[in-house]
């Protein structure tokens, strides 16, 4: 038998003024388009902005529905979308912001584990590292240099 260790390393930061300008930008626009989530069920709303080498910004926010499994989260509404309107470019940075509308959330947000695996295909497609930011409603934001940090042990097409 062996042992396998992994260590991650998360940046963080402890809030949005410490960011880089062009991080705070795009966190303010996660803030922003996470008020568009459509969340009558969990009552969690969260906001995803996508930065393009092409230099444009993605937005998503999760919709929900009554029937669970159909609703998409808010990164890979934004994913999904930059794969639709952009295929060619590659995924930057994704800035990623949570709040509930119960409870103050000051937490950081991390990718559900279905959107990490989206993220994983379109990192592993382009070939290069995608920055993860993400926040709560407020307080610390934790950046991930990779999604790897995240899934470090990636299921991708070369195993199909």
């Amino acid at each position: 038998m062996k042992n396998i260790t992994i260590t991650t390393q998360f940046s963080v930061f402890d809030s949005v003024q410490e960011l880089p300008i062009d991080i705070q930008n795009l966190m303010e626009q996660a803030v922003a388009v996470r008020k568009n989530a459509y969340a009558p069920y969990s009552k969690f709303r969260v906001g995803a902005a996508l930065l393009l080498d092409n230099g444009k910004i993605v937005l998503g926010s999760n919709q929900e529905n009554a029937a669970y499994p159909s609703g998409l989260c808010a990164e890979r509404v934004a994913v999904f979308q930059a794969g639709s309107i952009y295929p060619e470019a590659k995924i930057l940075k994704i800035a990623i912001t949570g709040a509930s509308d119960i409870n103050e959330t000051t937490t950081p947000t991390p990718p559900c584990g279905s959107c990490r695996q989206s993220i994983a295909e379109y990192e592993t497609k382009q070939g290069t590292p995608i920055e993860i930011y993400f926040m709560g409603e407020l307080g610390a934001i934790y950046k991930s240099e990779s999604l790897k940090n995240l899934l470090p042990f990636l299921f991708v097409k070369n195993f199909l």
